[in-house]
């Protein structure tokens, strides 16, 4: 069940009330490792119910602690010792036992006891936390006392995760979202609107919703939503294996957040795969494997990358990933990620990048990488969106949907631009908008001053400038003045204002006449005179 617009405001403001003087960047990482610790440890705890059958876990533990913790591992793939749970801190709370030590030893536990198959998944997954930093006190016994506060936030009603994983995901997302709105410039880069996300995931996936086997891949996995988004339209999404996830990620925060997010969806550890790397740096995932080329394909991918990013281009051209295309100036790697989500397609895949508007129209070697795709028959179509829908870019994006083995040529124009919610600093899709874009690019439809299918022939008498003012014409012909009922109409009021005066002039003339009032009435006659 969804969380209230009352539950998230009452969220929000018990972390703000909690957080003190810390700055909102460092709290986040706290506040994000304690509420994936706590979740990791109802899972735990929950399992162990099953299993143990109403034996101690504490008990079982001291017969053969490594047999114990090797069990657990192998079914969740990774350990919890007893009294090391996240309630055990709470009840230490509780008895006035507590110390940031107790934190600290259970950390390093933990990061011992993660099986060998999960390493990736949980490595430095904690690493945002520092127990002796100074952002959370001077001391010991003032980052004890902040610790305090936030453990005793996440065990309040609010932040009760023993519901169903969709409660779960929903206070994650609800706090990934807020953080990035909060810390725009920070978070924002990271985080994709939700209805972009449902465009995109929509028709990614349309037709092949019943799929046994699906691989997913975002080579700028951010917090992972885009992943999230795109599997939740799966109809076998809730089952274990079905559904591959694959990300890389260059920075350290969304590489932690991405692979919490999945985990607190309720996503396996083995079905998870996030690098930590830079995407263009580093061909993931295989690339080149002892001297050959060995790079693993996906069934969709999706990216929101960052925009005009500068890159290192220099030697690039015998780079697979571009070989064929050429290789994005330096000061703008669009199209090297948008060649780069191309190259780990299925050859039946279809992708969706998230990229500014300049993509379309911009010359030199962008301008032959996109006549190398238009003459491939890869893209399929382009959506253009309004303004201000990112927390951290106020221009309009597009969206670029490709398929690397189409046989059409065309391509779908959409101009989405002027369809839209106007809020206070955003603006947002609402469903109908969503509903129509994706209708749209499913059933290739042409809607006047919205949509059209452009010819291969139309796109190259534009010189392959893919603008979308080029093929979707929004102009509205302002309404034709009438001059003679304007000239009337003009002739009647300034008899209507003449009448008005007259009447006003007459009252003043009722006036009684004294020595205060002599000179404002006469003032206010002659202005009217």
């Amino acid at each position: 069940m969804a969380l209230s617009t009352e539950q998230k405001a009452k969220m929000w403001a018990m972390l703000n009330q909690t957080r003190g003087q810390i700055g909102l960047t460092a709290y986040k990482d706290y506040i994000f490792g304690i509420l994936f610790y706590k979740y990791l440890s109802e899972k735990a705890t929950h399992w162990l119910n099953g299993v143990l059958r109403g034996e101690k876990w504490e008990s079982v533990y001291s017969q053969d602690s490594v047999k114990a913790l090797n069990y657990m591992k192998k079914n969740l793939g990774y350990a919890i010792q007893p009294n090391e749970f996240f309630v055990d801190w709470k009840k230490a709370i509780d008895t006035d036992r507590f110390n940031i030590g107790m934190m600290t030893d259970t950390f390093t536990h933990f990061n011992q006891q993660v099986a060998f198959e999960a390493k990736n998944d949980f490595e430095g997954i904690f690493d945002g936390m520092r127990f002796d930093s100074a952002d959370l006190g001077a001391n010991a016994q003032a980052r004890a006392s902040v610790m305090i506060s936030m453990i005793e936030l996440l065990s309040s009603p609010e932040f009760d995760l023993s519901g169903s994983n969709d409660t779960v995901s929903d206070i994650y997302e609800y706090l990934v979202a807020q953080f990035a709105t909060v810390l725009a410039s920070d978070m924002g880069q990271y985080y994709t609107p939700k209805e972009i996300s449902n465009v995109m995931a929509r028709i990614l996936t349309f037709g092949r919703e019943d799929m046994e086997k699906f691989s997913i891949f975002d080579p700028t996995v951010g917090s992972g939503s885009l992943l999230l988004t795109t599997a939740s339209y799966m109809k076998n999404s809730g089952r274990r294996g079905v559904i591959k996830y694959y990300g890389q990620e260059k920075d350290a925060t969304p590489y932690r957040l991405s692979r919490m997010n999945l985990m607190m969806h309720g996503i396996e550890y083995n079905d998870i795969n996030i690098n930590h790397a830079d995407t263009l740096e580093s061909d993931w995932p295989d690339g080149v494997v002892d001297g050959k080329d060995t790079p693993r394909m996906f069934d969709v991918v999706m990216a929101n990358p960052p925009y005009s990013a500068h890159w290192n281009n220099k030697d690039r051209e015998d780079d697979p990933r571009w070989r064929e295309y050429g290789v994005s100036p330096k000061t703008k790697a669009d199209y090297a990620f948008l060649l780069h989500c191309l190259y780990h397609l299925e050859d039946n895949g279809r992708m969706a990048i998230i990229l500014p508007h300049g993509v379309l129209f911009r010359g030199a070697s962008e301008g032959r990488i996109r006549k190398a795709l238009i003459d491939k028959h890869q893209i399929e179509a382009i959506i253009g969106f309004p303004e201000k829908l990112f927390l951290n870019a106020a221009i309009p994006v597009c969206v670029v949907i490709l398929r690397k083995n189409r046989i059409e040529s065309d391509v779908l124009f959409i101009d989405a631009s002027k369809e839209f919610e106007k809020t206070k600093k955003q603006n947002s899709l609402r469903s109908e908008d969503v509903d129509k874009i994706v209708d749209t690019v499913i059933n290739r439809k042409e809607i006047n001053k919205y949509s059209h299918v452009a010819t291969l022939d139309e796109i190259k008498e534009n010189d392959y400038n893919l603008n979308i003012p080029r093929y979707v014409d929004t102009f509205e012909e302002e309404e034709t003045i009438d001059l003679v009922a304007l000239g009337n109409e003009m002739v009647a009021l300034n008899a209507d204002i003449k009448k008005a005066e007259t009447d006003f002039l007459g009252l003043l003339d009722e006036l009684a006449v004294t020595t205060d009032t002599k000179d404002i009435i006469e003032a206010t006659k002659a202005v009217f005179r």
